[in-house]
């Protein structure tokens, strides 16, 4: 059994990625996978699931929600801080680059996406965008 964090989900494609422990490609995963569970499905918690070679890469069977992520309400912007915007941790950006991805050109495979969003996140650090 594999482990990893589901970086992102998207509800209404019924779809996202696991970051595996062990680091290397992101694995797809399926609502439908869930099974029962379908209903908590959150990014950031933790998961157990089995790998298999899917057509477009890395997919995960036999999903075990392993802990749930504690959401911490983001702070509401104040009047006149227009000037100023958020920096996102490493983990952050990456998902927002694969969401967009996911959305902007459903074509690329698992392995695509994640050598993108690799070389993205070290210019993003190289220029202070965001945290390390």
């Amino acid at each position: 059994m594999a482990s990893g964090k589901l970086l992102r989900f998207d509800e209404v494609r019924g779809y996202g990625f696991i970051a595996p422990d062990s680091g290397g490609e992101d694995v797809f995963v399926h609502a439908n996978d869930f099974g029962e569970d379908k209903h908590l499905i959150q990014p950031g918690m933790r998961l157990e699931y089995e790998v298999e070679q899917g057509e477009r890469g890395l997919k995960a069977a036999a999903i075990r929600i392993t802990d749930r992520p504690v959401v911490k309400p983001r702070p509401s912007r104040a009047a006149g801080d227009d000037e100023l915007c958020d920096v996102l941790s490493g983990a952050e950006f990456s998902g927002e680059i694969t969401e967009l991805l996911i959305e902007k050109v459903p074509s690329l495979t698992g392995t695509q996406i994640g050598a993108i969003r690799q070389h993205l996140v070290g210019l993003a650090r190289s220029h202070g965008w965001v945290e390390s």
